[in-house]
């Protein structure tokens, strides 16, 4: 992949194979953002679990007390008295079985977030080869399987973001914006951190928290010293 110059003259500015103190990393990760939009800020974790063995899954959802900086749209699958809920949560979508067709025929993709009471998770089945796969299932894990709509679509508008592992045992999650004041990215990466060490399979082994990296969207990764994290 070609990088471009801003990019190259970031990655000169520090030492990239060195750890840092999470208020340093920070520090270096809103100076090395150098595009013209406002850059999300992600936290990429690798743990020792594999996640093959379902003793050793890390998945859940945590609520960034900064928000993320980016205005979440949340679709709602309920029916009777919970689609008045959901609109008045600030749902931005919302129905029942008659959505089905519009994802399943139109690849109506116009949310972040799926949400659905547990009455419809049979209708919302249906949908699993295409909303799994972009990450949109709703799962009780996460918090987006409640009769609760209204804690539900307000936790996600207000910075609730999921955690999970990748194939490669990786977690990607945004912590906020560059133009995010330093303070406001740490406490929100301490959050998701405490979250993800709370999380730890009894079955893990060994070393649970094996790199920690935080990187803006088009700027390089600075890794973070995980012995001070947990």
């Amino acid at each position: 992949m070609k990088r471009g110059k801003k990019y190259l003259d970031a990655v000169k500015s520090f030492d990239k194979t060195a750890v840092y103190d999470t208020e340093d990393a920070i520090k270096l990760v809103k100076q090395t953002a150098t595009a013209k939009f406002d850059e999300t800020v992600e936290a990429h974790i690798r743990l020792g679990v594999d996640g093959r063995h379902a003793d050793q899954q890390v998945r859940g959802a945590v609520v960034l007390p900064n928000g993320t900086g980016k205005n979440v749209r949340v679709l709602v699958f309920a029916k009777g008295d919970k689609l008045a809920e959901a609109e008045a949560a600030g749902a931005d979508f919302f129905g029942g079985e008659e959505l089905i067709p519009r994802i399943q025929n139109e690849g109506w993709f116009d949310y972040d977030v799926v949400v659905a009471t547990p009455d419809m998770m049979g209708v919302v089945g249906r949908l699993g080869r295409i909303l799994g796969p972009k990450g949109l299932m709703p799962n009780p894990k996460a918090g987006t399987v409640s009769m609760d709509v209204t804690k539900a679509v307000k936790e996600i508008k207000a910075g609730k973001v999921e955690y999970r592992l990748d194939k490669t045992n990786i977690i990607h999650v945004p912590i906020g914006k560059v133009s995010f004041t330093e303070d406001a990215l740490k406490e929100n990466f301490q959050t998701l951190m405490d979250a993800i060490i709370k999380a730890r399979p009894s079955a893990a082994k060994g070393q649970y928290l094996r790199s920690v990296t935080l990187a803006s969207t088009m700027g390089p990764g600075v890794k973070i010293n995980t012995v001070k994290l947990g």
